[in-house]
C-alpha cells in the first residue's frame, strides 16, 4: 500500500500556525515512507472561498518547503460524487430530510435538558415516511441529517486509531449530523470523507476535536463500502494561554512570520517536537527530520506552541547558515556594499546576531559615518580626547605589526584596561557595545577602516568637550 496523506484547508483565510502542524505531520508520515502527499481545498463555500488565499496557502506551504504530489485538488471538483453518495445513503434510509426550525430544536434541546438528556436532535422527522418527506420538500425548507443515531445499546461505531488504539462509540450517544444544509451547500462531514475516499488517501493525521467527526465519517463510508483511511487522532495544539490555536481566535498566520523575517526551519523545527520527543535537540534539516520522525510516538496530549522556541530555532539557523545565505537576509538592513564585503561581514557577525535585522547594529562596520545612538556617543566621551588622539597616533606607529601590539601599547600609554580599554575602541570601529571579538574587527576594517573610524571617534569626543 502507498501511504498517502492530505492536507485539505479551506480557502477562507490565511494559512496560521495550527494548520502548519496538521500539514507538517501528514506531510512528514507520507514522505518518511516514500509515499504522497496531496494538497486538496475544500473550497464549497462560496460566500467565503477567495482565490487570493488559495494561492496564498500554497505560497506558505511552498516556503516552508512542504511540497506536495501533482497539482492541488479541489472539492467542488467531486460535487457529482457527493450528491451522488447522499443519493445513495437517502436509498438505503441512512440519511434523510429534516424540516425542524431552529425554534424547534432549541425547545427540544430544552426540554432534553430538563429530562436530564444530552442535547441531541429528537430524531422526529426519521419517522417520516418517503412520500411525505417529498412532498413537504416541495414547499418548505430542510436539511439533510445522516441516520447515525441507535437506541440499540449494542449498536457502535468503532474507530481504529493508530496512537488510541480502538475507539467504541455508542450509537446510542451520538448524534444525526446535518450533512447538507438548508441552501444546498454541504458541511465538512460528507464530502471530506468521500474526498478521502476518492483520493485514495490512506492515512488522515488531524486532532483529537475531530473524533466525533471521525465516527460519523467512519460509519458513513461503511454504508457505502467505501474504504475508511488509518486514523491519528493527536492531541490539540494550545497558544500561550491553553486555547486552541484557530483563526477564529487570530493565530499568527505563515505570512506574519516569513515578514518578520522568521527562518521556515525554525517554525519546522519549534513544530515538529511538539507532542514528539523521540527528535533529538540537533539543527536538521527536512530529509534529516523525516528519518527521525516517529508517527506512533504523537502524543495524545495537548501541546502548546512557544514563540521564544520558535525563535530560538531562529536563532541557532541564522548562525549556521552560510555566509553567502546570511549576507542576503541582512543585506536590506544594512548600507550598500560590495557582495563579496556583505559575504564577508556575515560570518563576522554571524555569532552575534538572533535575527537579520540585529545586523544594522554593525552598519559603522560598512559605513564609517553611520550615526552613533546616545550610549555609544557616550561612552566615547567618557574615554576622552586623550584616549583617542593617543590611539591614533599609535596605530599609525605599530604598521603591519597588527591589532594586537597596538592594543597592548594603548594599554600601556593610556592606563585603561579590560571594559575601559575595549568598549570604548569597539564602539569607535564598530558602534555598538558587543560583537566580534576585536582582533576579529581590525582583520576585517584593514589599516585605513580602523584609522578612518578612530578619527570619527576622536570627532565625536572633540564635540563633546565643546559642548
Amino acid at each position: 500500500m502507498t501511504v498517502t496523506t492530505r492536507f485539505a484547508p479551506s480557502p477562507t483565510g490565511l494559512l496560521h500556525l495550527g494548520n502548519v502542524r496538521t500539514a507538517l505531520l501528514n506531510w512528514l508520515l507520507a514522505r518518511k515512507h516514500g509515499g504522497r502527499f496531496i494538497l486538496r481545498f475544500e473550497d464549497t463555500d462560496d460566500a467565503r472561498n477567495q482565490q487570493q488565499f488559495i494561492d496564498a496557502i500554497a505560497r506558505d506551504l511552498r516556503w516552508l518547503g512542504l511540497e506536495w504530489s501533482g497539482s492541488p485538488r479541489f472539492q467542488r471538483q467531486h460535487a457529482a460524487d457527493h450528491h451522488n453518495a447522499l443519493r445513495r445513503l437517502a436509498e438505503s434510509g441512512h440519511a434523510y430530510r429534516c424540516f425542524c426550525s431552529a425554534h424547534q430544536l432549541q425547545i427540544d434541546k430544552k426540554l432534553a435538558a430538563s429530562r436530564g438528556l444530552p442535547p441531541r436532535y429528537s430524531g422526529r422527522c426519521r419517522l417520516l415516511d418517503r412520500a411525505e418527506s417529498e412532498a413537504r420538500a416541495a414547499s418548505e425548507p430542510f436539511v439533510w441529517r445522516l441516520a447515525v443515531h441507535s437506541d440499540q445499546p449494542e449498536a457502535t461505531v468503532t474507530v481504529h486509531d493508530q496512537l488510541r488504539g480502538a475507539i467504541r462509540f455508542l450509537r446510542k450517544d451520538l448524534d444525526d449530523p446535518v450533512v447538507v444544509r438548508s441552501d444546498g451547500s454541504f458541511t465538512f462531514i460528507l464530502p471530506n470523507a468521500i474526498d478521502d475516499a476518492l483520493d485514495g488517501i490512506s492515512h488522515v493525521v488531524r486532532g483529537d476535536d475531530h473524533l466525533t467527526n471521525t465516527a460519523w465519517q467512519v460509519w458513513l463510508l461503511q454504508q457505502l463500502d467505501l474504504p475508511v483511511p488509518a486514523y491519528l487522532h493527536h492531541g490539540l495544539l494550545l497558544n500561550s494561554a491553553g486555547n486552541k490555536l484557530s483563526k477564529r481566535d487570530g493565530a499568527t498566520s505563515v505570512a506574519e512570520l516569513r515578514e518578520a523575517g522568521v527562518e521556515p526551519l525554525a517554525i519546522i523545527h519549534a513544530m515538529v517536537r511538539l507532542g514528539h520527543p523521540n527528535i533529538d535537540d540537533s539543527v536538521l534539516d527536512l530529509d534529516q527530520l523525516c528519518q527521525q520522525f516517529r508517527p506512533e510516538a504523537l502524543s495524545t496530549a495537548a501541546a502548546r506552541w512557544s514563540d521564544a522556541a520558535m525563535w530560538q530555532w531562529h536563532e541557532r539557523l541564522l548562525r549556521a547558515l552560510p555566509a553567502d545565505r546570511l549576507a542576503a537576509m541582512i543585506a536590506p538592513h544594512l548600507p550598500p556594499c560590495a557582495p563579496e564585503r556583505l559575504t564577508e561581514l556575515a560570518g563576522l557577525i554571524a555569532p552575534n546576531i538572533s535575527r537579520a535585522e540585529d545586523a544594522a547594529a554593525f552598519s559603522r562596520l560598512i559605513d564609517e559615518e553611520t550615526p552613533l545612538d546616545a550610549e555609544a556617543e557616550t561612552v566615547l566621551r567618557q574615554a576622552g580626547t586623550p584616549f583617542f588622539t593617543t590611539a591614533i597616533a599609535l596605530w599609525d606607529a605599530v604598521g603591519e605589526q597588527g591589532g594586537k601590539v597596538w592594543i597592548d601599547r594603548l594599554k600601556a600609554e593610556s592606563g585603561n584596561k579590560g571594559k575601559r580599554l575595549f568598549m570604548p575602541l569597539r564602539v569607535a570601529l564598530t558602534g555598538t557595545c558587543h560583537g566580534p571579538e576585536m582582533a576579529a574587527i581590525v582583520r576585517f576594517l584593514g589599516r585605513e577602516g580602523v584609522a578612518q573610524r578612530l578619527r570619527n571617534a576622536l570627532r565625536t569626543t572633540g564635540r563633546g568637550e565643546r559642548t
